[in-house]
């Protein structure tokens, strides 16, 4: 048994930052916990679970480990990406075990049932007797692969397992509209990337809560960043708008790097008087974001265990002139550059993480001026796990 109730949980968080306690250690350490988190926090919003070009032709496959769901991202013959429960309609054997490009079907290894990657069940062997494959008792349209709501934006691809979030337009559009401020919507379709030298991961021993709320604030820059914190200070950092699926912060102090005496093309709608601005959002649960006028980053968080994440970190840049030979070295040294910042954070939340074994910590007290970003996130969790419940 717990020993908060999600109740009292969410009024404890519903105070002045000052007056706040924090989501108590049982979020981060029990596995039911965990199995809530799923169901009511990671499962009925949007989650990000992908990129696009993760599945790079067509009739392709890419399983995944969704809270220890298994599902499956398909690219069919027509390009469309789907995303469905990886599993056989028949017996419940899991289908997809490795990306690969197919030939257009899953198949089962069980019984041999066979499905389109629209999920459409195509064969079943013997169902009526051997030798033969149909059966007039049995509808064929009900043993179609279960489709799970998804959409892509910005090549990501995002999920609703319950089915039941509002559209995914509604969902993000506080969000957009700050990028909005910074470009053009339009322009921002330019953000391409490549697998070659454009993204990396990396496997955290932390609860999935913690690298979201590490990435909110800008509190820990002097003393996880401290080169960092040189180019791009604390003092010229700024929380976001919060909105209800998201918050995070901004800097002031964001300037590009001249390599071999040039600098990456950047989108030709942001503003002149912007150049210097950059923005870090979160969108609630999963997705980490950076937008600057030169390259887009996002990262989203593949929770593998209670306390074991997986960061999957891809760069997307202005045109595919960014992406040739002459920028090269640009796009090694950006990802490089965030690749270690992305990493001097590890220690640090897998830090908070063991903490979170101590009776002498049941949620924390916040500071009242830096605080404010992960107390709306943890708001926002309580009040997802309460109304789900």
């Amino acid at each position: 048994m717990f020993e908060h109730k999600l109740i009292d949980i969410q009024k404890r968080l519903k105070q002045p930052v000052a007056k706040a306690t924090g989501l108590p250690n049982e979020r981060y350490v029990n596995e039911h916990a965990f199995t809530e988190d799923r169901k009511s926090v990671m499962g009925t919003g949007w989650a990000c679970i992908a990129f696009a070009e993760d599945l790079p032709e067509k009739n392709y496959v890419l399983p995944i480990d969704f809270m220890g769901i298994p599902l499956v991202v398909t690219r069919d013959n027509e390009n469309m990406l789907r995303v469905f429960h990886n599993v056989c309609s028949h017996r419940g054997m899991h289908l997809a075990e490795e990306p690969c490009q197919t030939k257009g079907m899953l198949v089962c290894p069980y019984h041999s049932w066979s499905y389109k990657l629209n999920g459409e069940l195509r064969g079943t062997p013997h169902i009526g007797g051997y030798g033969i494959h149909e059966h007039p008792d049995f509808d064929r349209k009900s043993g179609a692969l279960r489709e799970v709501r998804s959409q892509v934006w910005l090549d990501a691809v995002f999920i609703n397992l319950s089915g039941d979030a509002v559209a995914f337009n509604d969902y993000i559009e506080p969000l957009t509209r700050q990028f909005n401020d910074l470009c053009d919507a339009n322009d921002r379709l330019q953000f391409a990337s490549n697998n070659a030298d454009c993204r990396t991961t990396m496997t955290v021993k932390s609860n999935w809560k913690l690298p979201v709320e590490n990435y909110l604030e800008s509190y820990h820059l002097p003393t996880v960043h401290p080169e960092l914190n040189k180019t791009s200070p604390l003092d010229e950092h700024f929380d976001l708008e919060r909105f209800e699926n998201g918050g995070g912060q901004g800097s002031e102090n964001y300037s590009k790097t001249p390599i071999n005496g040039s600098y990456l093309p950047e989108l030709g709608s942001w503003s002149g008087d912007k150049k210097n601005l950059a923005i870090y959002p979160v969108l609630y649960p999963n997705t980490l974001i950076g937008l600057h006028s030169d390259h887009l980053f996002i990262m989203y968080l593949q929770p593998t265990a209670m306390d074991e994440t997986v960061e999957h970190v891809r760069i997307s840049y202005v045109g595919d002139e960014a992406l040739g030979a002459q920028y090269q070295t640009h796009r090694e040294t950006m990802l490089q550059t965030w690749t270690d910042v992305f990493a001097e954070d590890i220690f640090a939340v897998e830090r908070m993480q063991t903490g979170r074994a101590s009776p002498g910590y049941e949620g924390g007290v916040f500071s009242p001026a830096m605080d404010a970003p992960t107390v709306h996130f943890h708001e926002w969790v309580a009040d997802q796990l309460v109304k789900h419940a």
